[in-house]
């Protein structure tokens, strides 16, 4: 019987799959603020305040932010099963990461739909 080393029933495929759609949503969302920066921008407050009220901003942000947060965790996740292994230090050491990210993404919907 084969028993699948990651938690949740993923695989190495879904996770590749994930890793690659993630990369490319950042990819994506890097060129777009590049544009934006290149084409549109004097680089003032007023504009990158304009710029980040508009609805389709805000989502592409917070879909890039989850994307980063998936990203990271499949990676970090890997190296903790690949190099950390002591069980109870791994644990930790993801618990932590998990919450930093969660931390990360609150923040970022905080920042970006908050009074």
């Amino acid at each position: 019987m084969i028993k699948q080393a990651s938690s949740f029933g993923r695989n190495g495929v879904q996770d590749y799959v994930f890793t690659r759609a993630t990369a490319v949503i950042i990819v994506l969302y890097v060129l777009w603020i590049v544009g934006f920066m290149l084409f549109k921008s004097d680089g003032s407050f007023i504009q990158w305040k304009s710029f980040f009220e508009s609805n389709f901003n805000k989502v592409f942000t917070i879909i890039t932010l989850i994307s980063i947060l998936i990203h990271a965790w499949i990676g970090l996740w890997q190296v903790f099963t690949d190099y950390v292994k002591n069980t109870l230090l791994r644990a930790i050491l993801q618990f932590f990461v998990v919450t930093i990210l969660l931390i990360y993404v609150i923040y970022g919907f905080f920042i970006l739909w908050g009074a």
